[in-house]
């Protein structure tokens, strides 16, 4: 339960972050990503120890595959990211004062590329610096987590929003960010790279079990 707790308090707070810097009035503009990365950030390290600090389903999925979250955990793991996505998305909603969104137009395919490419990089930072016997131990992994965060979203945000996180995609939607006809493109673009990321790694690092 103690982990499922972090997992539901590190999402929250990484999506209400969001919703609170892209949406407008008082959005933090240009300097969204930096907050976004350094909410990240914090909350691995206040929860790393505790449950892994995952907050993302594509990156619970990836370790679990990875063999370092047990597969009896990943449900409540993902029941737990998405019902903070979406107590957060009403909490944006009160602290805004419920205003107007319009949802982002986008290419479809550009957005499938772009949430493939990041998710897999994000997932793929995890398992090497939180989950990998030659980084164990190390003080960084926070830091390196936010970042590829951070620069995700501002390589591909204005493409496709930069979530790179099943939770975050069903938050911002909620939150009217996206379309929901476009969650598809999201949720096959980020488990497909959970998935890819989990199976480079273990092509990278074998003997790491």
């Amino acid at each position: 339960m103690r982990k499922y707790l972090v997992e539901f308090i590190g999402t929250f707070f990484l999506v209400t972050t969001i919703g609170c810097v892209v949406i407008a009035p008082g959005d933090a503009g240009a300097m969204a990503p930096l907050a976004i990365g350094a909410v990240l950030m914090v909350m691995v390290f206040a929860g790393g120890h505790v449950s892994g600090a995952h907050y993302n389903p594509a990156v619970t999925i990836s370790v679990a595959l990875r063999g370092k979250c047990g597969m009896s955990d990943v449900p409540g793991y993902i029941v737990a990211q998405c019902a903070a996505a979406a107590v957060a998305a009403l909490a944006v909603g009160f602290l805004k004062g419920y205003p107007a969104v319009t949802p982002m137009q986008i290419d479809a395919s550009r957005a499938l590329l772009a949430e493939f490419l990041f998710t897999f990089a994000l997932c793929g930072v995890v398992l090497n610096v939180a989950t990998c016997k030659g980084t164990s131990g190390n003080s960084f992994y926070g830091l390196a987590i936010g970042f590829t965060v951070l620069a995700g979203a501002y390589s591909v945000g204005p493409i496709s929003g930069g979530a790179f996180n099943p939770a975050v995609t069903l938050g911002a939607t909620m939150m009217g960010l996206f379309s929901v006809g476009n969650l598809w493109v999201y949720l096959v673009a980020q488990f497909v790279a959970a998935v890819a990321a989990a199976m480079v790694f273990k092509v990278i690092n074998p003997d790491d079990v």
